[in-house]
C-alpha cells in the first residue's frame, strides 16, 4: 500500500549516523519533517540538520533531540518535542541499535573484564537498546496515535530488523535474539492496521557499511573481504 510522506512528520531514533540517517534524509527529501533522536550527531548528520532548518528554503525541517534510548523519560520527551515542533507525529522509527559490542556481549558475560554489564545488574545493555527501546517506543507511538485519532491520517511504525532475524549466528547470539524478537513484535501488531490505521512493519537489511562496523575493528574481523560484498550507504540511498 502506498504511503506518501509529504507533509508528514517523523521520529527516527539512531539517526545520528548510518542506516537511520539515510532513512531520515530520504524522508526530508520527500517533504517529511524529521526529529532525529540520538546521543550525538556525526558530521554528516549535522550537515543534514543544518540543511533543513526553519530558515532553509525547504518544505521539511530536521530537528535534533539528544536522546538516550534506554531512558524512558527521554523517549517520552522526544514525542513532546516532535509535537511542539511539528504539530503531530505520523511516522515513528525506533531504529537505534548496536551489533553485539564487546562491552555487552554473550561471549563476554557480565563481570568479565571488557563487559559493562554488571554481574549483579540484572540486565544487558544490548537488550535495553535493541529490544526494550523499540518495544517501549512502539507503546508510546501507539498511545500517541490513539489519543490523536481525530486527524484520521494513517500512521506508521517502522522497525529495523535484520537478516539476522531469519538465521542464526554463533558470533552474535544476543543480537540475533533481539532481531528475532523484533520480527515477532511486528507480526503480533499487524492487525492494528485494519483496526486503527496504525501500520507496523520492519525492514531486514544485511551488513551495511556504516560506522556501526567501520568504527569497530573487532567487528571487521567477521567480514571476509574476498567472499563478502559490502552494501554501502550510497547504494542504500539509491
Amino acid at each position: 500500500m502506498a504511503f506518501s510522506v509529504k507533509g508528514k512528520s517523523a521520529i527516527v531514533t539512531g539517526a545520528g549516523s548510518g542506516i537511520n540517517l539515510c532513512f531520515a534524509k530520504l524522508l526530508l527529501e520527500n517533504g517529511c519533517n524529521v526529529l532525529i533522536a540520538d546521543l550525538a550527531l556525526r558530521p554528516e548528520a549535522q550537515e543534514v540538520v543544518n540543511n533543513y532548518t526553519s530558515q532553509s528554503n525547504t518544505p521539511s525541517r530536521a530537528v535534533f533531540q539528544k536522546t538516550d534510548v534506554v531512558d524512558w523519560v527521554q523517549l517520552d520527551r522526544m514525542f513532546e518535542v516532535a509535537v511542539r515542533e511539528f504539530g503531530d507525529v505520523d511516522i515513528v522509527c525506533p531504529g537505534a541499535g548496536i551489533y553485539e559490542p564487546h562491552w555487552s556481549n554473550f561471549w563476554r558475560p557480565p563481570g568479565s573484564p571488557e563487559s559493562r554489564d554488571r554481574r549483579d545488574g540484572g540486565r544487558y545493555a544490548l537488550l535495553d537498546i535493541n529490544l526494550t527501546h523499540p518495544i517501549r517506543t512502539t507503546q508510546l507511538a501507539i498511545s500517541h496515535f490513539l489519543r490523536n485519532r481525530s486527524s484520521k491520517r494513517p500512521k506508521h511504525i517502522i522497525h529495523i530488523s535484520s537478516i539476522a532475524g531469519q538465521s542464526p549466528a554463533l558470533a552474535a547470539p544476543i543480537y540475533v535474539a533481539t532481531k528475532h524478537a523484533i520480527n515477532g513484535l511486528v507480526r503480533s501488531l499487524a492487525k492494528l492496521d485494519s483496526s486503527f490505521g496504525i501500520r507496523v512493519t520492519a525492514v531486514a537489511p544485511g551488513v551495511i557499511k556504516t560506522p556501526l562496523w567501520t568504527d569497530h575493528p573487532e567487528k571487521l574481523k567477521m567480514v571476509d573481504d574476498k567472499a563478502d560484498e559490502w552494501v554501502t550507504q550510497k547504494r542504500w540511498l539509491k
